[in-house]
């Protein structure tokens, strides 16, 4: 599994969404490498890690990703936020503290969790991944950039973002979807030892800002920031206001 590293000082890890790379944190990077060594994760299937064999299982990339990384700050988004809480849950002591960027222990709405997608919204997008692929992946790119006060910006650079190492194999995405899916890490939220920070975008269309309070409410040492003007990738269009969150939080944690 290919991990950049890029940039000095305390160790920052960062996890991507479904069907992208590490390169969609360009915007965070700019902001962030002058005062963090970044590890920017691909996961396996996706940017440069698109021939490695490793299992698209979240135990299993979390175990990974602490080994070939020091003890660090580890900040997951949309899918990368389940990576990165699973990575939290089995090994405390490779995570210092937790961020959840657009991201909730479950994705999928459930009968113990009201804020999730639509299950058969989410079920047209597996179906239709095998009849239009591309139309299928340009539709869950539009979501990501809706209510964004930059949806046109943010829509460009996510299209770019997601071929600029080629196509997504479309296993890969199947896979991806399957993990947003069949995740559920609700039950183990309780039991997060270190600090988290959940941040949330308030016209995100995927992840509810409501679904990411009620997991703040279950996670011990928890805070909720809210990107007023941010959708689903506030990154990308209010990456100050992020870059602002994440370093009050950071200086906050244990050294």
């Amino acid at each position: 599994m290919f991990i950049e590293t890029i940039g000095t000082g305390p160790a920052l890890v960062l996890i991507h969404g479904w069907a992208m790379h590490g390169g969609v944190f360009a915007p965070l990077v700019a902001r962030l490498r002058e005062r963090y060594t970044l590890h920017l994760v691909d996961m396996p299937g996706h940017g440069r890690s698109r021939d490695s064999v490793l299992p698209l299982q979240l135990p299993i990339m979390a175990a990974q990703i602490a080994r070939e990384t020091p003890p660090a700050l580890w900040l997951g988004w949309s899918l990368g936020g389940l990576v990165a809480l699973r990575g939290a849950l089995q090994s405390p002591e490779a995570v210092r503290g937790l961020v959840m960027l657009a991201s909730t222990p479950r994705f999928v709405r459930g009968d113990a969790w009201p804020g999730g997608m639509d299950p058969a919204l989410f079920d047209g997008f597996a179906r239709h991944l095998e009849d239009d692929y591309r139309a299928t992946l340009d539709r869950f790119l539009m979501l990501e950039a809706q209510g964004s006060d930059h949806v046109r910006d943010e829509l460009r650079q996510l299209r770019e973002i997601v071929y600029a190492y080629g196509e997504p194999p479309q296993q890969v995405l199947r896979e991806g979807l399957a993990r947003l899916q069949d995740s559920d890490l609700c039950a183990e939220l309780p039991t997060l030892s270190m600090p988290s920070l959940w941040i949330a975008g308030r016209r995100d269309r995927l992840v509810s800002p409501a679904s990411m309070r009620a997991a703040t409410a279950l996670a011990p040492q928890a805070s909720f920031v809210q990107i007023e003007h941010g959708g689903h990738a506030p990154f990308l269009s209010h990456a100050d206001e992020v870059a602002d969150a994440l370093d009050a939080f950071a200086s906050g944690l244990p050294a």
